[in-house]
């Protein structure tokens, strides 16, 4: 029977007998390369519907890779997915949204948090990363130390499984809203656009992102750093794509590209949600700001 330790080594295992590489299962998945071979080698949790995600890109089962069979009962989890939310630290309420989340990019539901990391997030942004404790979180989660021990391993567990919260959900709303797009100039305005909605709508994460990334320790912060450029190069491409077609003029993509990357980034600093200005009409001008950053031609629309 495969233990909880040893899933890293079976999925490894698995992508091997797949005949895929690293590079090849991260394509499939919509993730950076540095994101499955933190997978392989256990210096991350996988979250139950990635497990799902990797098992169906391997041609396999999440009970195979956990080495057991065991259906999910109707009121309950098998001992599968119950070891890999301890893998993870999650509860089982807690909201995962995984490689291949569906929906519509524009709306956002209410993350159904566990407690823990919910006290977590809160702390971060109330007092910072370092300002926080593991007693302050049991304290705001209603719990006691030991019990939120017993979902995280420590304080940097809580802020990893945040940034990965926020950085998979950037990742497939961001590329939802690329493909709406027929053309390269309305591929970067919905680019934009999602960026703005994601940085308002969740703006408590995003402002974890922005500014708790010096907190991580180096392969966490290497591995989201990785994340967080490939939305970056998504972005490039798409500005690259529109200069080709003619639709947009600037001489200076790359500079133009991670400056509206930093203007979209920059928002949880000011924005909120009872300002006068909704997510959805700041998306929209940011777009426009872009655009006019990007030098498109008013003219021709």
């Amino acid at each position: 029977m495969t233990t909880p330790e040893s899933l890293p080594a079976a999925i490894r295992r698995a992508r091997r007998s797949a005949g895929l590489t690293l590079r090849e299962l991260a394509r499939l998945l919509e993730v950076s390369p540095a994101t499955v071979s933190a997978i392989e080698n256990g210096k991350t949790g996988i979250s139950v519907g990635r497990l799902h995600a990797v098992a169906e890109a391997l041609g396999t089962t999440t009970a195979q890779l956990m080495g057991e069979p065991g259906p999910t009962s109707a009121r309950g989890t098998s001992a599968a997915d119950r070891r890999v939310r301890t893998s993870r630290r999650e509860s089982p309420g807690t909201a995962t949204t995984a490689a291949h989340s569906t929906g519509d990019w524009r709306v956002f539901p209410a993350l159904n948090i566990d407690p823990v990391l919910g006290a977590a997030i809160d702390s971060f942004v109330e007092t910072g990363y370092h300002g926080a404790t593991m007693r302050s979180i049991a304290a705001r989660a209603g719990m006691s130390v030991p019990g939120v021990y017993h979902h995280y391993r420590d304080k940097q567990e809580l802020l990893v499984r945040a940034l990965d919260l926020t950085m998979d959900e950037l990742h497939w709303r961001v590329r939802a809203a690329r493909d709406e797009g027929a053309h390269g100039i309305e591929r970067v305005g919905l680019i934009v656009e999602a960026l703005a909605l994601y940085h308002t709508h969740r703006r408590e994460l995003a402002f974890i992102g922005a500014s708790e990334m010096r907190s991580l320790e180096p392969a966490n912060r290497a591995r989201i750093t990785d994340s967080r450029n490939q939305i970056q190069y998504l972005l490039d491409a798409e500005i690259d794509a529109a200069i080709a077609e003619g639709s947009l003029t600037t001489r200076y993509a790359r500079d133009a590209g991670r400056a509206i990357s930093t203007m979209c980034t920059s928002l949880p600093q000011w924005f909120r949600i009872d300002g006068p200005s909704s997510p959805e009409q700041i998306a929209a001008e940011y777009a426009g700001f872009a655009l006019d950053l990007l030098g498109r031609d008013h003219g021709e629309g």
